[in-house]
């Protein structure tokens, strides 16, 4: 007795195929909405980083507080670049640091006087501009690295501060492992040699270039306390005022 042979137009040679067919369209299907729901997500998170700021002033839009973040896109990696950079406080700080130039003679080549200020002032909007987009945007999108410092908000203090100090050099890839931070160590050095086109002409070349961003790969390294410290810090002065409120509020009624 020969066994039965499914011919190809038979209804059950069809529904084999069929089956065999619709799995991998339900996997890509199911990774579509995965993509969708990462995307989204990631909006979320961006939408609530771009209202983070330390003390109610300094920008703090490239900080993931909890520690857990969907990867973000190109797009908003120059979003979050872009929306630092042109924020009031930033600018601000920038005319702060012209005037402590002038003051201090900082950068002695751009001279005295209104000019002298100014390009001051344009030299420390420049210095910030140029990290935040090649450090924070530019290369972050190339090397697929995600340009925020991730807090890591428990464990000692001093395993703390070891962490942040380590995100000058160690970051979070777009697959979400850690990785060396090329993107922040190389964009320090390309900023610093971009701000050779602008510095006074007594304070250009290599070997300048070297040293400047080595300082600023060391004050990022500095500024990560800020970034992992200061949301205790806010919380503890917000738990002062709480107690001095509620002091005041029971002298009150002690005296009724």
């Amino acid at each position: 007795m020969t066994a039965a042979v499914d011919l190809p137009d038979s209804p059950s040679a069809r529904f084999i195929q069929s089956q065999s067919s619709s799995a991998p369209a339900e996997s890509q299907m199911d990774a579509d909405r995965r993509a969708r729901e990462q995307q989204e997500q990631a909006a979320r998170e961006v939408k609530e980083e771009e209202k983070q700021r330390i003390g109610g002033v300094l920008p703090n839009f490239n900080v993931v507080l909890n520690g857990h973040a969907a990867p973000i896109s190109t797009s908003q990696k120059f979003n979050l670049a872009f929306h630092s950079i042109t924020d009031p406080a930033t600018i601000g700080l920038a005319v702060v640091a012209g005037g402590y130039g002038e003051y201090s003679d900082n950068h002695t080549g751009y001279g005295h006087g209104p000019a002298g200020y100014f390009k001051r002032f344009g030299a420390a909007y420049a210095d910030n501009a140029n990290g935040t987009l090649i450090g924070n945007a530019i290369l972050p999108s190339l090397l697929h690295q995600d340009p925020r410092y991730y807090r890591k908000g428990d464990g000692s203090i001093a395993s703390r501060i070891v962490y942040s100090a380590l995100t000058t050099f160690i970051c979070h890839g777009d697959n979400g492992r850690r990785q060396f931070n090329v993107s922040n160590v190389l964009g320090n050095f390309i900023a610093g040699g971009i701000s050779n086109a602008y510095y006074p002409s007594d304070e250009r070349g290599a070997a300048l270039t070297i040293e400047n961003a080595s300082i600023v790969t060391v004050e990022g390294m500095i500024g990560a306390q800020l970034l992992e410290f200061s949301p205790d810090l806010t919380a503890y002065f917000q738990r002062k005022r709480q107690a001095r409120r509620e002091r005041k509020l029971a002298a009150i009624a002690n005296t009724r």
